[in-house]
């Protein structure tokens, strides 16, 4: 059984910092790139940031360049996104998901995890 599962999620005032993970199990990845979406409240969801699990390549939306790191741990299966300078407008439910062919399908979804971000 394959499961993507969030943590670090949480409360933060403007200007902190969160590390989100995502720990992989139940296949291997080799062959996938793996992302960060979000969703803020009432709106819809958005892609942030994504990794590709083997040769590391990123990839960022234009709102979290130079603010937001995504990166990997191979021995861990774990993804990390490092968030800088939070802004009140990062306040949403950010998810980990996983894909063999495109964003436009996503093969696996984690839970998400809830980042609030204080003025």
């Amino acid at each position: 059984q394959v499961q993507l599962v969030e943590s670090g999620g949480g409360l933060v005032q403007a200007g902190g910092s969160l590390r989100l993970s995502c720990a992989a199990s139940g296949r291997t990845f080799g062959r996938y790139a793996m992302g960060w979406f979000r969703q803020p409240p009432g709106k819809e969801r958005e892609f942030v940031a994504s990794i590709r699990w083997t040769g590391g390549t990123t990839s960022y939306a234009d709102f979290v360049k130079g603010r937001f790191t995504i990166s990997k741990d191979n021995a861990k299966n774990t993804v990390y996104l490092q968030m800088n300078s939070l802004k009140p407008l990062d306040t949403a439910v950010y998810y980990c998901a996983a894909t063999t062919t495109g964003w436009s399908i996503v093969d696996y979804w984690g839970q998400g995890t809830q980042v609030t971000v204080s003025s």
